[in-house]
């Protein structure tokens, strides 16, 4: 793995670099960190010294390879053929970031992770899986999301009614000590519980059982995984100057390039490691956005031409060794030149991926330590919960949920227009099924708002995002407009025990996160998805698109005349 890639920043932004990590080493952080110090950040431990495990977690998680071994064991000898991991934020990112990057091994089980309450989404994984041949991951730090309650449910009233089922051995619990997912795990029998150490955040849990145990079952290296973790632990611990710290290096550079206006911290990264970016966004936009400042990371974003973008962007490029790779090494080049900042990291395989999640753990910590915010808390996430349980108790008692008020796309395009300046982020917030025509659509949308109005934008499937970016999105600067795409939820799904649906419920958790973003005012637009989503986003982005003028248009037809003459 190559250095930090200190020569690939911009020259003109080396001195505010250098002067971060000259105070860094100054006052002793990189020693006081691996000490856990917690007045680097606050000068109250609360949420601090408890929150500090995932620093040593990879030489802790050697003690359970041969837990995790008998867990692969016993799937073999039920010849599951699925497995599906329901779980949400920390429980699912990294997870989904080792499926997608290393793909389906030979000889093993599909694995599905399912962090949605859309109806449509739950009810496609149900069909594609074989019921009495799957295993289920039920994932949950505190041990009562409801979201990962309200899927057990449904595939716990599946499993037991179909024919050969194993019952509670079907089901794996991963947990923190002591929760009610743990006392629900020994009442219904399940097959096994892992308890991760409670000292580790679930964004900073992937080198823990909430990764690993995943990792496992899709038939990773775990060993090998965790070496390369423990590998770029060193290199963030040793003793040498401090710009060769990789960790501290990357949080430095974060830190200082947001105070001096980059906050949009751009993850560019190879074809096989593009739901890397995704895991990123939950780190960076939990730890970092409160206190009305933040880092706002960007992930999935199309890679444009240089002038596209404003003067707020860094861009990190993960590049993975013999992937084809050479439209955006062009592409981050052409960035390079035209004196945007651009770090690049060097992959040599795709295990080297526990070196980058320890390594961007490390660097939050420390961007965090640089803007003088608690990066291991996540005041307003709850915020949207509470939001969420006012909106079903309001249905339960009425039978209604809330009317919201709706815009359609020419009308959002016109208050998205009124209100974009330099500095702002769109965020794209969709509550639906994901399907190719549907990111596509958004993609295309993306696009225009970057190449023509050279804003940023983000996108977040929800629920998901509210375990991922919703901190950001309340606590963090306020240059977000959010616009919620909200499916019409049908058919819908019910939920056994429970007086909502699937459908209810992800509806109610949509409109707590728009009551929530109003509270804290932030601009809101909500659009009710028609039975063609894609062309609701589709309009949306025409609408946004400057159309030709009348001559510009004429000298176009003439110059397509010309071109048939020939």
């Amino acid at each position: 793995m190559s250095p930090p890639s200190r020569d690939k920043l911009v020259s003109s932004f080396q001195s505010t670099i250098s002067s971060t990590l000259e105070a860094l080493s100054r006052g002793q952080v990189i020693d006081r960190l691996w000490a856990k110090d917690y007045r680097l950040w606050k000068p109250e431990p609360k949420e601090i010294t408890d929150r500090l495990g995932w620093l040593t977690v990879q030489d802790q998680m050697r003690q359970q390879l041969e837990n995790l071994r008998r867990c692969v064991s016993t799937a073999k000898d039920m010849r599951i053929t699925d497995i599906v991991l329901l779980g949400m934020g920390g429980s699912s990112l990294g997870p989904e970031v080792l499926r997608t990057s290393f793909g389906s091994q030979k000889g093993s089980p599909r694995f599905w992770v399912l962090d949605s309450t859309i109806p449509e989404w739950v009810r496609q994984v149900t069909r594609a899986i074989t019921p009495a041949r799957t295993l289920f991951l039920v994932a949950s730090k505190s041990g009562g999301t409801i979201e990962v309650m309200s899927l057990f449910a449904h595939f716990w009233s599946l499993v037991i009614k179909t024919k050969g089922n194993h019952g509670g051995k079907q089901f794996v619990a991963i947990t923190d000590p002591g929760t009610g997912l743990e006392k629900m795990a020994q009442d219904y029998g399940f097959g096994q519980t892992f308890t991760n150490p409670a000292d580790i955040g679930g964004r900073y849990s992937v080198l823990s059982l909430f990764g690993l145990v995943p990792a496992a079952l899709l038939r990773l290296d775990v060993p090998r995984l965790l070496d390369r973790a423990a590998g770029m632990a060193e290199r963030c611990r040793a003793r040498t100057a401090i710009e060769l710290n990789p960790g501290a290096y990357l949080g430095a550079t974060m830190g200082s390039l947001a105070k001096a206006g980059r906050d949009k911290v751009t993850v560019i990264a190879s074809p096989s490691l593009s739901t890397f970016g995704l895991w990123v966004e939950q780190l960076l936009a939990e730890s970092t956005g409160k206190e009305g400042i933040g880092l706002i990371p960007v992930a999935q974003e199309p890679v444009l031409a240089p002038t596209a973008y404003g003067i707020d962007r860094f861009f990190v490029y993960l590049r993975l060794k013999g992937e084809k790779n050479g439209a955006l090494d062009r592409q981050v080049q052409a960035l390079a030149k035209a004196q945007h900042p651009v770090l690049r990291f060097d992959l040599h395989d795709r295990y080297d991926l526990g070196a980058e999640f320890f390594r961007w753990e490390f660097a939050t910590a420390i961007a965090g330590h640089v803007l003088g915010i608690h990066p291991f808390d996540q005041p307003n996430v709850q915020e949207s919960k509470d939001n969420t349980n006012r909106v079903l108790e309001i249905f339960q008692s009425t039978g209604r949920l809330p009317e919201q008020a709706n815009s359609n796309p020419k009308q959002a395009a016109q208050a998205l227009s009124d209100r974009l300046q330099a500095g702002a982020y769109v965020s794209v917030l969709a509550y639906t099924t994901p399907s190719r025509s549907f990111e596509t659509a958004v993609r295309r949308f993306r696009k225009v708002l970057v190449s023509q109005r050279h804003v940023t934008t983000t996108f977040g499937y929800g629920p998901r995002y509210l375990h991922s970016t919703g901190q950001l999105h309340k606590g963090g600067p306020n240059t977000g407009i959010f616009l919620e795409l909200v499916d019409r939820m049908t058919p819908d799904m019910a939920i056994p025990g429970k007086p909502f649906s699937f459908g209810t419920l992800a509806q109610a958790q949509a409109t707590g996160d728009l009551e929530s973003l109003r509270t804290h005012h932030r601009y809101a637009i909500r659009i009710q998805l028609g039975e063609n989503q894609a062309a609701t986003v589709n309009a949306l982005a025409a609408a946004l698109a400057p159309t030709r003028s009348p001559r510009r248009r004429a000298t176009t037809k003439k110059r397509r005349r010309r071109t048939s003459r020939r």
